[in-house]
C-alpha cells in the first residue's frame, strides 16, 4: 500500500515537473506582434517624412525653374557659363536686379505721366485763356460800331506780352532745363489764369481809351 502511494506521488511529480517546462508560446506571440506595429509606425513616419521632403523640394526646384524662366536675364546666361545651368544664389540675385530695375522704370513712367498731366493741364489752362480773351474781344466789339485800327490791336496785344514777359522773366529761372520746365508751368498756373490775363486785357483797353495814354 505504502508502494503505491510512493509510485503515484513521483507520477504527479513528473506531470508538475514536464508542465513548467513548457514555454507560454501566448505571451511570445503578443510581444512579436507588438514589436511589428511598432516598427510599421516608424516606417510609416520614415516614408511620411520622405515624401514631405520631396514634396518641399520639389516645389522649391519649380520655383527656382519658374524664376529662371519669367526673369529675363536668367535666360541671358555669360559666355564664360555657357550652356552650364545656373545656380540658386545666381537665380535669386539676377530675380533682384531685374525688380529693382522693374521699379526704376515703374518710377520713371510715373515721372513722365505725371509731366504729361502738367503739360495738359497748361494747355488746358492756355485754351482756356484764349477762349476768354476772344469773348472779350466780341464783347468789346458789341460795344461801339467803330472799326479798331490794327495798330491798336497791336498795341494791346504788346501791352499783354509785355506784362506777361515781365512777370516770366522775374519767376522763370533758366539755371538748368529741369528749372527750367518746373517754374513755366509754375508761371502758367500763375500768372496765366482767365481771370488774371482778362484783368489785364481790361485794363489795357481802358488804357487805351484814356486819352492821357
Amino acid at each position: 500500500m505504502e508502494q503505491k502511494g510512493s509510485l503515484v506521488s513521483r507520477a504527479n511529480s513528473i506531470g508538475s515537473t514536464s508542465a513548467s517546462s513548457v514555454p507560454n508560446t501566448d505571451d511570445e506571440d503578443s510581444d512579436d506582434r507588438q514589436e511589428t506595429i511598432k516598427n510599421d509606425y516608424k516606417d510609416r513616419r520614415r516614408r511620411a517624412h520622405t515624401q514631405a521632403e520631396q514634396k518641399r523640394r520639389d516645389a522649391i526646384k519649380k520655383g527656382y525653374d519658374d524664376l529662371q524662366c519669367i526673369v529675363p536675364t536668367c535666360q541671358q546666361q555669360d559666355i564664360a557659363i555657357g550652356t552650364q545651368k545656373l545656380s540658386k544664389a545666381v537665380v535669386l540675385q539676377k530675380t533682384i536686379d531685374y525688380i529693382q530695375f522693374l521699379n526704376k522704370e515703374k518710377k520713371k513712367q510715373e515721372d513722365d505721366v505725371s509731366t504729361l498731366r502738367k503739360e495738359v493741364m497748361a494747355l488746358q489752362i492756355m485754351k482756356s485763356n484764349y477762349e476768354q480773351i476772344v469773348k472779350a474781344h466780341q464783347n468789346n466789339l458789341h460795344e461801339g460800331t467803330d472799326q479798331v485800327p490794327d495798330e491798336m490791336k497791336f498795341r494791346v496785344f504788346q501791352g499783354i506780352m509785355d506784362s506777361l514777359f515781365h512777370t516770366f522773366n522775374s519767376t522763370v529761372s533758366v539755371n538748368s532745363f529741369q528749372e527750367l520746365s518746373a517754374c513755366v508751368f509754375a508761371w502758367i498756373e500763375e500768372h496765366c489764369k482767365p481771370q488774371t490775363l482778362q484783368d489785364i486785357v481790361i485794363r489795357f483797353l481802358h488804357q487805351l481809351k484814356n486819352p492821357l495814354y
